[in-house]
């Protein structure tokens, strides 16, 4: 046994549960098949010893750890954040806990979260591929898809909520449509890993689809994609203006790069939204409080995060995984409103 006040260890649990250290790895990390007797051993064995972390055994033989992981590209972006503080207070009320974690697009990122136990996994990432998606699905964890991109081989094996991602980069291409414009830019993100966006991102795809419905012809230069860093853009969307680019609507991934484009077009001495009318995402702090104040779609966060928590529910209680769908809608400012 373990000397009192001494922190057991694995080699504690195998030589309690008289096992190899490698069989207690494969039952607490869920990832190889162990003899029913084997497996019984360990978990009694982890909680006789008190082993930690206790939560993964406890999960194992059917208890709850009331977490839930909350996966996305930014954890810095307001979104985000916003998101998971609607959902701590619906979860909070649950007994749940929520983490946010920014996700990494590796074998070892996917193989942590593996090892762990949560009760729920929620996905909101362009760059996730969807192999790993598949393999946090395949320990038999729920999970919530928030669609800012699509999937090929994940229908029914996880809720989908469709945010309105899709659609409110339409209404903005439709809304400077409406005003006139015909040569409409939009600014993509900026990576330095180089991971740019395909007819796969919903945001993209929107932006795409709703030139090609208003008859827009769309090259090269109606996207602005393949920068490392914001300055990096920043420069090369003003060397563009001042070369002669004609752009008299832009439509930003985010309102972080919309406000980027406002600084670019007004460095060249370009009017906002007289000369360029310009559209943000996600109405953050930063529309409302830029010069000229921002139009930018918002997102209904309280509903979508009410949703994640029902889809949870309803998956725990042996129902099919739902899929829900959203609208955002645009919040106009001076970007866009002709006096």
């Amino acid at each position: 046994m373990v000397r009192r006040g001494n922190t057991p260890t694995r080699k504690d649990v195998a030589k309690l549960a008289g096992v190899s250290e490698t069989v207690v790895s494969y039952v607490l990390n869920n990832n190889r098949y162990v003899a029913k007797e084997k497996r019984e051993r360990v978990l009694d064995a982890v909680e006789q010893l008190n082993y930690r972390p206790n939560n993964v055994a406890l999960a194992l033989k059917g208890k709850r750890t009331n977490h839930i992981l909350f996966i996305c590209d930014n954890i810095s972006n307001e979104y985000f954040g916003g998101l998971v503080e609607e959902m701590a207070r619906l979860a909070a009320d649950r007994g749940y806990l929520i983490s946010l974690m920014g996700s990494r697009n590796d074998e070892s990122f996917v193989s942590q979260v593996c090892s762990r136990v949560f009760d729920g996994i929620v996905i909101s990432s362009t760059s996730f591929e969807e192999k790993y998606v598949l393999r946090l699905i395949n320990t038999g964890t729920p999970v919530v898809l928030l669609m800012n991109r699509e999937y090929d081989n994940i229908s029914g094996r996880a809720a989908k909520i469709y945010t309105g991602i899709h659609d409110g980069i339409k209404e903005c291409v439709e809304l400077l449509y409406k005003m006139g414009r015909r040569h409409i830019v939009y600014i993509d993100r900026v990576s330095k890993k180089r991971h740019f966006s395909t007819m796969d991102d919903w945001r993209y795809n929107g932006f795409i689809t709703k030139m090609q419905e208003c008859g827009l012809k769309v090259t090269k230069d109606n996207v602005i994609v393949g920068y490392e860093t914001e300055d990096e853009l920043y420069q090369a969307l003003r060397a563009k203006l001042k070369a002669g680019l004609q752009v008299d609507g832009i439509v930003g991934r985010n309102d972080s790069l919309a406000c980027l484009a406002m600084a670019a077009v007004k460095d060249c001495g370009l009017r906002i939204p007289e000369d360029t009318a310009v559209l943000g995402f996600d109405n953050s702090r930063l529309s409302r409080y830029s010069s000229p104040g921002l139009s930018s779609v918002e997102l209904n966060r309280p509903a979508i995060a009410q949703a994640i928590m029902d889809a949870f529910e309803q998956m725990d209680n042996d129902g099919e995984p739902p899929v829900i769908y959203f609208k955002g809608h645009i919040v106009e400012r001076e970007s866009t409103k002709m006096e």
